[in-house]
């Protein structure tokens, strides 16, 4: 018999839909923040700031500088990452992963898994094949990139704030896309 149907899709926003949307990307926002995510923002954050937010990453998709993907299911986003180019003449190669963010409500159902692949994907496919990120040391994203064959650096310890301000170490991880994917390296 045939795996069903994963209950979520996942796609890339474009910018008009990524500004159309803000609202509900920021409710996941909210969500996460809410739910004790280091993710840049404290504790009060506004919906109005969140929206704000995700209206400037809207034009950062207009402008070729981030990818925004999303995992829907019935309508409704549940999970969202961003793939961010690293933008110096230098680095033409590299990405970002930026913003993994899982609504409560969607998790241990693989959309973080299946957002990071997506995202990996994006990547490649845009030709920034080394991508880099932080996390939270110990966290669900830590065990999430571990589990995806990313490769730790190092830790740096009292780096961000949970959003009820205690310190929290951030972890930094790579992946080379061209051997995890597939591809060969020029």
């Amino acid at each position: 018999m045939p795996d069903p149907a994963p209950a979520f899709t996942i796609h890339a926003l474009a910018a008009d839909e990524a500004q159309a949307r803000a609202g509900d990307l920021a409710d996941i926002l909210l969500d996460c923040v809410a739910g004790g995510a280091s993710v840049s923002f404290m504790a009060d954050m506004t919906r109005a700031q969140a929206v704000r937010f995700w209206g400037r990453v809207a034009e950062g998709v207009a402008t070729g500088e981030r990818i925004v993907l999303v995992a829907e299911s019935a309508g409704r986003l549940l999970g969202t990452v961003q793939v961010v180019a690293a933008g110096a003449p230098n680095q033409p190669h590299r990405s970002d992963l930026a913003k993994m963010l899982v609504h409560r409500d969607g998790r241990n159902r693989g959309i973080g898994a299946a957002l990071l692949h997506a995202a990996e994907a994006a990547s490649l496919a845009a030709g920034w094949w080394l991508m880099v990120l932080d996390t939270v040391d110990d966290s669900a994203g830590y065990r999430l990139y571990t589990r995806g064959g990313w490769r730790k650096v190092g830790v740096i310890p009292n780096y961000a704030l949970w959003p009820d301000g205690r310190l929290c170490a951030t972890v930094y991880f790579y992946k080379d896309l061209r051997t995890s994917l597939g591809t060969s390296p020029p």
